[in-house]
């Protein structure tokens, strides 16, 4: 029988120290629930085969995508479709919780100084 447990996110937010590096902080059905720290500018990128959902849990950041920007606020989440080009853009540190299919890479069809090996918690 698999061990249940309770997660406090601020504890485990506490935890990360390098921005832009997802964590797992959990697992179910075969999705990862990560967290990552952000601020200034990722890359644009898309994923071919996964959705992926931005749950902001503190803070404030912008998906800019090619159709418009859209702003992304504290308790607030925004779901970019597989194949959706996008750049998330953070002027303050935010912190999110990601919800996507277990062996995402955090910058999809890009490889470079951004992409992270996944880490748990």
């Amino acid at each position: 029988m698999e061990t249940i447990r309770k997660v406090n996110l601020a504890e485990k937010f506490s935890l990360i120290h390098e921005r832009r590096s997802p964590k797992v902080a959990g697992e179910l059905n075969g999705q990862h629930v990560k967290l990552v720290k952000m601020k200034g500018e990722f890359i644009w990128h898309h994923h071919d085969d996964e959705d992926e959902l931005f749950l902001v849990v503190k803070g404030k950041f912008v998906m800019e995508l090619h159709t418009g920007n859209i702003e992304v606020n504290e308790g607030e989440f925004i779901i970019i479709p597989r194949g959706v080009e996008h750049k998330p853009v953070a002027t303050e540190e935010v912190e999110i919780m990601l919800f996507e299919p277990v062996g995402t890479l955090n910058t999809g069809n890009i490889l470079n100084d951004f992409t992270r090996d996944t880490e748990t918690i």
